[in-house]
C-alpha cells in the first residue's frame, strides 16, 4: 500500500515557530514530525510515500531527499497554491496508483501500528480512524455506527485525519480547491463511508503549547 503524508499546510497556529521553518520540520526530542511519521510508517512495511509540498515545501524535501536514509522511497508533488486536503490528495492521485492508499498528516503524533491498518471495508470508499476528542475538540466530527459506518450525527469522535480512501472516492471532484470535511458529509450520507476507533495516544501538534507539552511528556 502507498501513503500519502500530508505536508503543504502553513502552520498559521504555530506562528512564530513556523514563519521560517515548516510544521512538518519542528521538532519533537530531536526529530522532525515528519520524520517521526516516515519512521511509524516504515516499520509497519509502508515505504512508497508521497508527499504533497507548497509552504517552504523545499526545505522538507531538502531534508528528507528520496527518502533512502530513512528506507523509503519519497515521490513529492508541489502544489502551486494550497489546494486544502481533498484537493491535495486530489492533485497527488497520478502518483498514488489505482489501489487504496492511505494519507497520513505530517503534525500529530500517535502509536498507531500502520500495518493493523490495512484495508477497505467492503461498501467503503473511505475509512477513518477515529479518536478521543480533545480538549480543544471537545464536540469532535463524526459518529461511528455499530454497522462500521459513519454518521454525522450522534455521539460524535474526532477524525485522526489517518484515513484509507480508494481513488474512485475523489472522482467527481474537478481539480482545484476541495475542503476534505465537504466531501464527507455529502458521502457519508451516500453510505460509502466507514470508520473505526483507536483509543491509543494521539496528539495533534497544532499550537506551540501542545508541541511544548509533546517534548516534554513523551
Amino acid at each position: 500500500m502507498k501513503a500519502m503524508i500530508l505536508a503543504a499546510g502553513r502552520g498559521e497556529r504555530l506562528m512564530p515557530l513556523t514563519a521560517h521553518l515548516p510544521k512538518p520540520l519542528l521538532l519533537v526530542h530531536g526529530v522532525p514530525l515528519i520524520q517521526h511519521r516516515i519512521m511509524a510508517l516504515e516499520k509497519a512495511g509502508i515505504t512508497d510515500l508521497v508527499i504533497n509540498l507548497h509552504y517552504l515545501g523545499k526545505q522538507i524535501q531538502d531534508y528528507l531527499g528520496d527518502g533512502s536514509q530513512l528506507g523509503v522511497s519519497i515521490k513529492y508533488v508541489l502544489e502551486e497554491n494550497l489546494l486544502e486536503t481533498a484537493g491535495g490528495i486530489l492533485n497527488a492521485l497520478p502518483l498514488l496508483g489505482p489501489e487504496p492508499f492511505l494519507v497520513v498528516p505530517s503534525d500529530t503524533l500517535m502509536d498507531l501500528d500502520f500495518s493493523k491498518i490495512n484495508s477497505l471495508p467492503r461498501g467503503s470508499q473511505a475509512h477513518l480512524l477515529l479518536v478521543n476528542n480533545p480538549d480543544h475538540h471537545p464536540e469532535g466530527d463524526y459518529a461511528l455506527k455499530a454497522d462500521g459506518k459513519l454518521s454525522l450525527s450522534g455521539d460524535k469522535l474526532t477524525f485522526s485525519s489517518v484515513a484509507i480512501y480508494s481513488p474512485q472516492y475523489f472522482s467527481g471532484l474537478a481539480p482545484g480547491r476541495h475542503l476534505l470535511r465537504d466531501l464527507f458529509e455529502r458521502t457519508i450520507r451516500q453510505g460509502v463511508v466507514s470508520g473505526e476507533y483507536f483509543d491509543g495516544f494521539w496528539v495533534d501538534v497544532g499550537t506551540p503549547e501542545r508541541l511544548k507539552e509533546v517534548n516534554l511528556c513523551i
